[in-house]
């Protein structure tokens, strides 16, 4: 791992950009079911987040990747909340993050040494989690995993699948069993062939899952159950959630009691067995695992004893008692035909290496991800090359080695200009990605942008989707967002094209029309400014309240920079950390740092995305964003909380400090006007007082809040 940040300043930045990334590619695995990096990728940006904020506890966000499970529901289907959160594991890698894992529950119990701790063993399986609710028997509600609180209501696309019973004998009243919905190997297979095949007789374009994850995931979250229906799905359980009495004691007599009732439950699941048995029960499962008729990645151990479960509870996303031991990845060697740039929509230049077909754990590869230009120059790749692919339940393969890098041939010449539109390709200071500077007037990022700018998190238009877009900038009557809302005239042409008729042209118009006043959050995500996800969005409107507002705030961003030059001797690192200070103090939001505003202003200081953004007003309308509050005290003024709260988390204070009307800042300035400190509160009490301002405690905060309630 990379040396850790030596400042706050240095390690906001990074967990801003960590976050980003680790919130793209959960929206992608969770939401879409198209995974664009590997398992090991993911974990080790998971590693990396998890270190910084080991190093820096101040920084650690509610919205942080590490207190977040999964993604937020895709808005295809209903949402509901789980009765009690679905959360996700913690991963170890190695025999000696099992040991750790038993030494940190022996410590929080209090255990001694020679306290014998018992455990269940059994395969990670690759698959859809889903929590099927069973009220005096009978099967009522089906969710997927979704964010970990709210999921996904599936209850009639389940039923359809023969491993999930319809009703249950012998089970408490209430009682949730979870599991994996999965495909198996043979039936992924199969189900691809039918689609190719049916796909060639009707004269149309194959469409075929990557994966028998991805397949069983799309198959479940349908919209037709029908659909589902036609799908070899199964479920393989391995938990429970919400119950009004258990069947067990513990961990395996419950498992044991779930198998009796009629549930599919793993062979290899093994309970309860110490800590030899169970790494050997991994080593057994791992040699057995490329014939097993369903993917896995690892074991996963939980402590048997359910009153120990009870006092280890959670943290984060994760219980104490859990721990999934992923497997090592699969390896072999073939040959490096070519390297590809890709351009995504961000203009990130992402270059994909183009290999000769190997087999890797059961299944064929042709292209692995190269990341960046550094990647290459590290490996020292080039077409011709002998490499060696690492694969771990993944979709794009990375390589890990190049065995001929000492041959003689040229070095790849990573390009200086976007292959697409040709404009600049640059890496921004700090960053090892190289972006296209064309925005809007590179096709590449068009297409990606405008998807972005429609999609169900920005402006959620219906019918728009990928191919109508394609259609629609192929005939140049799509160009920028703004003329998305200049549609209306086209009409008539439209219904003169293939495929088109009056009911979905004017359901189509009719969606359009409908967003004509979006909410403004939701059109600020939408225009896919770096480092601006959903929830940042929120929260600057939350202060600037209007889009003028946050033009007004990217151009004093601007002239920040202009007068902020490098002092003399001042390393770029530290200027850089020095500037995105002083910008974060300006914007003067909690949680939106530096690197946000420098977006912000990055992207007004192009005149073609200023021209996108002035030509949007004449179209669209959103209202200022409000948030409802009550007069209080505090109304109108910003707030910062430092130190430790006992009564209140962090979020919660917040959202009361909200509600009385009260902006809160993640720093203290000169715009700070009151400061609630609670235990251990240290540098931002030591600067309220340089600055005169107020400062109470937490207890002081409460009394506020009561007399407004």
């Amino acid at each position: 791992m990379d040396p850790l940040p030596q400042t706050p300043q240095e390690a906001a930045l990074e967990l801003e950009k960590l976050a980003g990334e680790i919130a793209h590619h959960n929206r992608l695995y969770h939401a879409e079911d198209a995974p664009e990096i590997s398992d090991a990728d993911y974990d080790a940006l998971m590693r990396r987040n998890a270190a910084i904020e080991t190093a820096f506890p101040d920084l650690v966000r509610a919205d942080s990747p590490s207190r977040l499970v999964g993604a937020a529901p895709s808005g295809r289907l209903a949402k509901v909340a789980h009765a009690r959160p679905m959360f996700s594991l913690d991963n170890g890698f190695d025999d000696a993050d099992v040991a750790d894992f038993l030494g940190r529950v022996r410590r929080f119990l209090a255990l001694g040494d020679a306290e014998p701790i018992a455990l269940t063993a059994e395969p990670k399986i690759d698959g859809l989690s889903c929590a099927l609710r069973y009220e005096k028997g009978r099967l009522v509600q089906a969710l997927t995993r979704g964010d970990g609180q709210i999921g996904e209501d599936v209850t009639a696309n389940a039923r359809t699948i023969g491993d999930v019973p319809q009703e249950i004998a012998g089970a408490p009243e209430v009682f949730e069993v979870r599991g994996e919905v999965y495909m198996a190997k043979a039936d992924f297979a199969a189900l691809n062939a039918r689609l190719l095949a049916e796909a060639a007789e009707a004269g149309k374009e194959a469409r075929q899952f990557a994966n028998p994850r991805n397949a069983a995931a799309g198959s479940l979250r349908q919209k037709d159950a029908a659909v589902t229906a036609a799908r070899p799905l199964r479920f393989l359980a391995w938990g429970w959630g919400e119950t009004s009495a258990l069947p067990g004691e513990t961990q395996a007599e419950v498992i044991r009691a779930i198998a009796a009732m009629g549930f599919p439950v793993s062979d290899l699941f093994v309970g309860p067995v110490d800590l030899e048995a169970a790494l050997a029960q991994y080593g057994k499962i791992e040699a057995v695992r490329a014939d097993l008729p369903f993917d896995i990645d690892g074991v996963v151990y939980k402590i048997d004893r359910l009153d120990w479960q009870a006092r280890l509870g959670f943290v984060g996303r994760a219980p104490r008692w859990g721990l999934a031991h992923k497997f090592p990845a699969e390896r072999a060697q073939t040959l490096l035909r070519g390297i590809d740039i890709q351009v995504g929509r961000t203009g990130k230049l992402t270059p994909v290496a183009r290999l000769e077909p190997v087999t890797v754990g059961g299944v064929v590869v042709t292209n692995a991800t190269l990341h960046n230009a550094d990647e290459i120059a590290r490996l020292g790749v080039r077409p011709g090359d002998r490499v060696v692919l690492q694969r771990a339940g993944d979709v794009i393969p990375q390589i890990v080695e190049n065995l001929t890098r000492d041959e003689d041939r040229p070095a790849f010449l990573f390009p200086s200009h976007c292959p697409i539109c040709h404009s600049e390709a640059v890496a921004e200071e700090g960053e090892v990605d190289i972006r296209c500077t064309g925005g809007l007037i590179c096709p590449a990022q068009r297409l990606e942008r405008l998807k972005h700018f429609v999609s169900r998190g920005a402006l959620d238009i219906e019918g728009l989707g990928e191919k109508t877009l394609i259609e629609l900038l192929d005939l140049g009557w799509i160009v920028e967002p703004a003329d998305i809302f200049r549609l209306a005239p086209h009409r008539a042409e439209l219904l003169g094209r293939e495929g088109w008729q009056e009911k979905s042209v004017d359901a189509l118009l009719a969606a359009i029309e409908a967003k004509r006043a979006p909410d403004a959050a939701r059109l600020l995500f939408g225009l896919g400014i770096r480092h601006i996800g959903a929830i940042t969005a929120r929260d600057l409107l939350k202060r600037y309240a209007t889009l003028p507002a946050l033009q007004a705030l990217a151009d004093e961003v601007i002239a920040l920079r202009d007068a902020t030059p490098p002092q003399i001797g001042e390393t770029e690192t530290k200027h850089r950390a020095r500037l995105d200070k002083a910008i974060a103090e300006h914007i003067g939001v909690e949680n939106v740092g530096g690197a946000v505003g420098q977006a912000l202003a990055d992207f007004f200081h192009e005149p073609h995305n200023r021209a996108v953004w002035e030509d949007l007003p004449g179209e669209v309308a959103p209202p200022p964003f409000i948030v409802e509050t009550r007069e209080s005290e505090v109304s109108g003024k910003t707030l910062v909380f430092t130190g430790t709260l006992e009564a209140l988390s962090r979020d919660e204070a917040k959202a009361q400090a909200e509600s009385l009307g009260a902006r809160v800042a993640g720093s203290v300035s000169a715009k700070t006007d009151l400061v609630i400190a609670g235990p251990g509160a240290g540098s931002k009490l030591k600067k309220a007082a340089e600055l005169g301002i107020r400062v109470i405690s937490e207890s002081e905060w409460l009394q506020i809040v009561a007399i407004v309630e």
